[in-house]
């Protein structure tokens, strides 16, 4: 065990002992509809009650437009206890959410077409 003064939730050797879904409460359905790939951005809201760390941490990360994979990466959380904590700092309002630029400006025809004609050259 690491040095008292690290807490009980730490370990030198076996880092944290808190298994991920102990951080979600349990809970593994999100209430807000995210992908790897949502970005997510502060509303400067504060989350009402006492937020957890995690949900702290998280919502630190997202002063500008974050994914959802980056956000786990950094908290190295799975991802749907991630996208638990994220769906409630949106419900609460302290996160907006919106898909990735190209699912909505989807890349152009003749690009996929340049792209397909290199792989077939390489061939």
């Amino acid at each position: 065990m690491g040095a008292p003064h690290d807490g009980p939730w730490l370990d030198d050797a076996a880092g944290r002992l808190i298994r991920p879904y102990t951080v979600s409460n349990g809970r593994t359905r999100p209430t807000a509809r995210l992908d790897l790939l949502s970005q997510l951005m502060a509303t400067g809201t504060a989350p009402g009650g006492y937020p957890s760390p995690e949900h702290s941490l998280a919502l630190g990360m997202c002063d500008a437009p974050t994914s959802v994979a980056e956000i786990a990466a950094q908290l190295k959380l799975p991802v749907v206890v991630t996208k638990v904590l994220l769906s409630d700092l949106v419900d609460c309002g302290a996160l907006t959410t919106r898909a990735p630029d190209f699912y909505h400006n989807p890349t152009d025809r003749s690009l996929l077409e340049a792209v397909l004609d290199g792989l077939r050259r390489q061939l």
